[in-house]
């Protein structure tokens, strides 16, 4: 009973792994695309989209579930690279600008963020969901009305005709691309090339060997402490309103910096649409590779966005060439993404239900049959 049990529960615990592994591997073959341009696709995506997955790790290390407010930190990205374009600085230097203006605001928007959800204590995800539609609002008013008005802009390739404004799509020329040409890797093979952007590579290295470090340090620690159990971290002295603001604010800097990474890549900017989906895309992709909204790793986070988007690769391809419409594979591909995190949440309810029935179990006495 009790190995049979522990199958069970791992196969619980992986379920929604197993659904996307079924689903890839049962489309695959009928996508028709060849393996190199899956994996050269799948490599490309890694580099693009890890980074904004791996600011989700955090807060969920804190307790705070996903972060779906980690849109505004993709805000805060955007506007330092429409300065940046502004400004016509090339290349990786254009990226630093953007990111010298996006951390700063990023951290307060971070700020303003931690201390809304404190005071949302229980329903984080759902407060920081709304807190990104309503962050929107002023987004939208900065960069619609502001920019070129009060807010100084120099070029007019980028501002609407009336003189203010920005236009609904940029293209980011000046940084196109940037950081993955830095360091270009061929990799040849007999049935074909593959094309690593290794300078992503390393940056996301880069924050790997960031999260297992800070993860060993007093506040990491306490951030464990406090996901694990408020009032026990209260009664240890832990600042627990003081270390959740943190988390949210660390992890709403890294969004801005990989929905920097994201864009140069795309080469353009939708300016009032493309920072919308990044929380759900996100969210999607480190529960698709296993954690849940108490617990997550690095390993997660690659498996997710391995699995997530290999089902973006296929899944339309498939829908293509077996009922001849594009279409009906995007419609599976987002029924999928949103039916991921319904799923994980439930399990996610219903593992936590369970346990605590466990727990009330062994304090009666009695035994689990």
């Amino acid at each position: 009973m009790k190995k049979g049990f522990r199958i069970q529960n791992a196969a619980a615990d992986n379920l929604v792994v197993i659904i996307f592994v079924v689903i890839t591997a049962a489309a695959a073959p009928v996508s028709g695309l060849s393996a190199i341009s899956i994996v050269q696709e799948i490599l490309t995506r890694i580099g693009r989209n890890c980074f904004l997955v791996f600011s989700l790790i955090l807060p969920i290390m804190a307790g705070m579930g996903i972060n779906f407010g980690m849109v505004l930190g993709a805000m805060a990205g955007q506007i330092g690279l429409i300065f940046a374009v502004d400004w016509n600085i090339m290349g990786v230097p254009g990226l630093i600008f953007a990111s010298l203006i996006a951390v700063p605001i990023a951290a307060i928007l971070g700020w303003l963020a931690g201390e809304i959800l404190n005071r949302a204590r229980g329903r984080e995800m759902v407060t920081g969901y709304i807190l990104g539609f309503f962050m929107d609002g002023f987004y939208q008013f900065i960069v619609l009305y502001l920019m070129g008005f009060i807010i100084p802009v120099h070029s007019l390739n980028i501002t609407l005709s009336r003189g203010y404004g920005i236009r609904n799509t940029l293209t980011l020329d000046s940084v196109r691309q940037s950081l993955d040409r830095l360091i270009p890797l061929r990799i040849n093979f007999p049935f074909g090339t593959i094309n690593l952007p290794l300078a992503n590579y390393m940056v996301i290295g880069l924050l790997c060997l960031f999260i297992i470090w800070f993860r060993k340090t007093k506040l990491g620690q306490d951030m464990r402490a406090v996901g694990q159990n408020q009032a026990v971290a209260h009664a240890a002295g832990i600042p627990v309103d003081r270390t959740r603001i943190i988390a949210i604010i660390i992890s709403t800097i890294l969004a801005s910096l990989g929905q920097i990474i994201f864009l140069q890549n795309m080469g353009n900017i939708a300016t009032y649409n493309a920072h919308k989906q990044t929380g759900f895309f996100a969210a999607a992709a480190i529960l698709v590779g296993g954690a849940s909204v108490s617990k997550a790793t690095i390993t997660n986070v690659f498996i997710g966005t391995v699995l997530l988007h290999l089902m973006y690769i296929v899944v339309p391809r498939a829908g293509t060439n077996l009922f001849g419409n594009a279409m009906i594979g995007e419609y599976f591909r987002d029924a999928f993404s949103y039916a991921v995190i319904a799923l994980a949440l439930v399990l996610h309810a219903w593992r936590k239900r369970s346990n605590a029935e466990a727990a009330r179990s062994s304090l009666r006495g009695g035994v689990n049959e």
